[in-house]
């Protein structure tokens, strides 16, 4: 069983930055492509940003491209995404989740999740 811990959510002002964490239990981490999502009140959960097993590859959604980073320690177990330049339609709940595909890298071509993480909310203010 693999279990996902996120960390690093708050409430923040529009044009601020927050790095959120996810920490992964288990001697696998390494070997699966990991990504983040969110959901906002009232809709579905959206895909945000997604990073290889190696962390050679990084792919984004449109609304956050330049603006968030996904990046991966290996060693440490741990994914982040670095947020900048967050405005009010960022907020949201932010879910950490792992690719249940062993050394996968098609990123583009959309996460196949076996773990979630319970989530942590982030609030932009205007």
């Amino acid at each position: 069983q693999v279990q996902l811990v996120e960390s690093g959510g708050g409430l923040v002002q529009a044009g601020d930055s927050l790095r959120l964490s996810c920490a992964a239990s288990g001697r696998t981490f390494s070997s699966y492509a990991m990504g983040w999502f969110r959901q906002a009140p009232g809709k579905e959960r959206e895909f945000v940003a997604a990073i290889s097993w190696g962390g050679s590859m990084t792919y984004y959604a449109h609304s956050v491209k330049g603006r968030f980073t996904i990046s991966r320690d290996n060693a440490r177990n741990t994914v982040f995404l670095q947020m900048n330049s967050l405005k009010p339609e960022d907020t949201a709940v932010y879910y950490c989740a792992r690719d249940r595909r062993i050394y996968y890298s098609d990123l583009s071509s959309g996460l196949d999740v076996d773990y979630w993480g319970q989530g942590t909310q982030v609030t932009v203010s205007s």
